[in-house]
């Protein structure tokens, strides 16, 4: 299986493969915005990692995408860290799922839809991607409002609505897609 992008440049932003040696980085920035993410990211109920739990999970994170696996990213203004994104290949095959949070200092200033446009940009250069979603969780408005500006379109909630994994999530997910055919119809900017 090809490897997903290690590196993506898109509307100054630049996305860059998390490694071992940013997990001091990491570390810092999920620490900085635990009351931030808890309401929606089930996995900062683990947090804040040692460490060498989190430089572990990085070497996890690393095999799995040269192995052709999901790629997570951090987000880079001006060189600065301020969020994380990744490409998931979740969906079965043809598929990737975009995911994404922002630090709360660098919040309504476009980030995660410049990088999610960057990533739909970087699935759809990919042999066999025909279609890119986001999901999330139905009240998570704010999350919403990234494939709504991208131009996805809603195409349900999630069939099977799974336990509620963080203390905001209702369980029902909301599935938003776009097509190859659809993003590269859309308007571009200039």
């Amino acid at each position: 299986m090809e490897r997903l992008p290690e590196l993506v440049e898109h509307d100054e932003l630049v996305l860059r493969r998390w490694t071992v040696d940013d997990a001091e980085t990491v570390g810092a920035l999920v620490a900085a915005n635990l009351e931030h993410l808890r309401p929606y990211m089930p996995w900062i109920a683990g947090e804040p990692l040692p460490l060498d739990a989190r430089r572990t999970l990085h070497a996890d994170w690393e095999r799995q995408w040269l192995a052709g696996g999901d790629v997570v990213l951090g987000i880079f203004e001006d060189g600065v860290a301020v969020g994380s994104t990744g490409l998931h290949r979740r969906l079965g095959p043809g598929a990737l799922e975009i995911g994404y949070w922002v630090d709360a200092g660098h919040l309504r200033r476009g980030i995660a839809s410049r990088a999610s446009a960057g990533l739909t940009d970087a699935a759809f250069v990919l042999p066999g991607i025909d279609r890119v979603e986001i999901h999330h969780d139905l009240t998570n408005v704010h999350s919403r409002r990234i494939p709504e500006a991208l131009g996805f379109t809603l195409v349900g909630k999630s069939t099977e609505p799974r336990s509620p994994q963080a203390p905001a999530d209702t369980g029902v997910d909301l599935v938003w897609r776009t097509t190859r055919t659809e993003w590269l119809a859309r308007p571009r900017r200039p």
